[in-house]
């Protein structure tokens, strides 16, 4: 997909493939990135003006990961063929390493509340401003701000205890 500079998904596309790639297994992440971008093709011309486009590629975003996970979840099938070459870019334990640690990271951001966790998410991972990231959840620019910072000295707390317990 070719946009040029100054088209919004030049700008969005950065955004989604971090918000993708927090979200999934690396190995869907850049599949479902490029539906969410191809989706907020298909919905610009209806996008609200007075909706904040941060607001909005979030949203398509949100939707678009929420539903590879349901389909990640019903998929118990094995694969009807077999890719022809092993992924020689990583070996089983590059592999293993990143696996741990998404599910490390996926366990230690469990103990925030949705919104918060949400919120560091989009500050930390998407790298979206606050005011942006306000848009996003519905909240203001302070409220994140707030919501940022008690959530990252609990994360803190959390890894401070474990690691002194272990």
């Amino acid at each position: 997909m070719t946009t040029t500079p100054d088209h919004p998904l030049a700008t969005a596309r950065p955004l989604v493939e971090r918000y993708c790639r927090a979200r999934l297994d690396p190995d869907s992440a850049d599949d479902v990135a490029q539906d969410v971008c191809v989706a907020l093709l298909k919905a610009l011309p209806r996008r609200p003006p007075e909706r904040p486009f941060p607001d909005f590629v979030c949203g398509v975003a949100r939707t678009k990961v929420a539903a590879a996970r349901k389909a990640a979840a019903r998929q118990d099938e094995p694969v009807a063929e077999l890719p022809d070459e092993a992924d020689s870019s990583l070996g089983p334990a590059d592999h293993a390493l990143r696996r741990e640690l998404r599910e490390r990271m996926a366990k230690l951001l469990g103990v925030l509340p949705r919104k918060q966790r949400e919120i560091v998410v989009l500050r930390v991972v998407v790298g979206l401003s606050a005011e942006e990231t306000a848009a996003a959840v519905g909240s203001t620019p302070g409220a994140v701000r707030v919501a940022q910072h008690r959530a990252l000295g609990r994360l803190r707390q959390v890894v401070t205890t474990a690691a002194l317990a272990g």
